[in-house]
């Protein structure tokens, strides 16, 4: 009997992080298209130079991953690093599809290695940080 509860509870913690990369990533893509919509209206009425799109679409990105770690991870207090891990790297790759669609091209090269890198290290450390507050507080 206890063989099947540990069993079960291994299914549960794997189902309940698939829920939580799923919603992350979600609320992170969904975030990401606001954020450059945004951006997109700020460039067209401002005279911003081309060099700023870069570092603020690196922004957006870390800020679509964060929110989207913060509230995947809401209710949980454990598995911070993998969660958030998961959630970068599947946000990042979403994002590529989503926007690589709108541009009507994929280009698969190092950049996307890198945003892969980026999205990863950055969903990690705001899994470790989310959970580790949520931990402080009780």
């Amino acid at each position: 009997m206890k063989v099947k509860e540990g069993i079960e509870r291994k299914g549960d913690k794997k189902s309940s992080l698939f829920k939580i990369t799923m919603k992350g990533s979600v609320i992170a893509l969904a975030i990401s298209l606001l954020l450059v919509l945004v951006f997109a209206f700020l460039l067209k009425f401002t005279n911003l130079p081309d060099s700023v799109i870069s570092p603020i679409n690196q922004v957006i990105k870390g800020i679509s991953v964060f929110i989207g770690v913060f509230i995947g991870l809401k209710k949980t207090k454990e598995l911070g690093l993998v969660s958030g891990l998961f959630i970068g790297i599947l946000y990042t790759l979403s994002a590529f599809c989503v926007f690589s669609l709108l541009a009507g091209s994929f280009c698969f090269d190092v950049t996307l290695l890198i945003d892969l890198v980026f999205g990863g290290i950055i969903g990690s450390v705001c899994g470790i940080i989310c959970v580790n507050l949520k931990k402080s507080n009780n």
